[in-house]
């Protein structure tokens, strides 16, 4: 059984682990998207320091990525990814609820992400979340799926 660490802030010390791992996480849809995705491509010294950046780790280092971008009345997930070895695991859904978590401590009550339309069991997983599509747009040549939950912050 893999032991998975609490969510915890990434330091600039992670940015190229997060890197490689976003890397891995993501190649699979490149052929598909005929493009490398987005987070494939940030610049994530930059986004650790101006963005929630939370990562959790394992004995063999950062297994999950989750990038928050808090707006004026929501909280964005920028991405989650999860080492592929750890995939399958439940961590995403953990870093799913850290995101519902963070948007209550901002004291919103709405998390929004948007994903390719080509990631379909992307798209059905975060349907079977709570998830619910919210439109869909061509942003950077990229077809999108907006996606929104409403939370209760009780």
């Amino acid at each position: 059984m893999m032991v998975i660490f609490e969510p915890g802030r990434a330091t600039s010390a992670d940015a190229a682990e997060i890197s490689a791992l976003t890397n891995a996480a993501y190649e699979k849809y490149v052929a598909r998207i005929g493009r490398k995705p987005q987070p494939m491509t940030a610049q994530y010294a930059a986004l650790i320091a101006t963005e929630e950046v939370w990562v959790t780790r394992d004995v063999a280092g950062i297994s999950g990525v989750l990038v928050l971008m808090p707006q004026s009345d929501h909280v964005l997930i920028y991405s989650i990814a999860i080492r592929p070895t750890a995939q399958r695991s439940g961590l995403g859904r953990r870093l799913l609820a850290h995101a519902e978590s963070r948007c209550c401590h901002f004291r919103f009550d709405e998390v929004r992400l948007y994903t390719n339309q080509s990631m379909i069991e992307n798209i059905s997983w975060y349907e079977r979340e709570g998830y619910v599509e919210s439109g869909r747009d061509g942003t950077s040549g990229f077809q999108r799926v907006n996606m929104v939950k409403r939370i209760s912050c009780a």
